[in-house]
């Protein structure tokens, strides 16, 4: 948790020196959490940030289908940060656990994820993987990918139930 609002001073300190704005409407505070805003763009800046805006939305809508879904955490950061700071693919996402440092690094693909994520978590987007509840890069096969359905692939990955 501490590292998220670091990471969010960080953002503000970055578009700060930028002159620019955040992109972070006050949202209330029942409709979208600031802390789980953050967590939804951080996954989506690391899972797919050069990617499409479809891929980057299919990541977040993996990322809240997740949290509401039995079987997975009830909140978004605790479904992103599921496996804790272990050894690599012991995480659900791979960027949380590689020992790298998760500070964006792309002022206006760190915007790009902010927007999408709170589109995402404001129920104004639609879901384009039809419910999916996981995710690979198309250069991949995991062991897990054969027990489930696939809904979709989008440009470098491919979508299940």
């Amino acid at each position: 948790m501490i590292r998220l609002i670091g990471l969010l001073a960080l953002v503000l300190l970055i578009a700060g020196a930028n002159g620019a704005r955040a992109e972070i409407r006050v949202m209330p505070e029942e409709s979208i959490s600031s802390v789980d805003l953050q967590c939804m763009a951080l996954n989506i800046y690391w899972e797919a940030n050069r990617s499409s805006e479809l891929d980057l939305r299919a990541v977040a809508h993996v990322t809240f289908n997740r949290a509401s879904a039995s079987g997975f955490p009830g909140s978004v950061c605790d479904v992103v940060t599921q496996g804790g700071e272990r050894p690599l693919y012991t995480c659900q996402f791979q960027w949380w656990c590689d020992g790298r440092s998760d500070e964006p690094t792309d002022l206006a693909a760190w915007r790009r994820a902010l927007g999408i994520a709170e589109r995402v978590l404001s129920g104004q987007d639609v879901d384009p993987t039809d419910g999916a509840l996981f995710f690979h890069n198309s250069s991949v096969t995991p062991s897990w990918s054969s027990d489930r359905q696939p809904t979709i692939r989008i440009g470098d990955h491919i979508f299940y139930r």
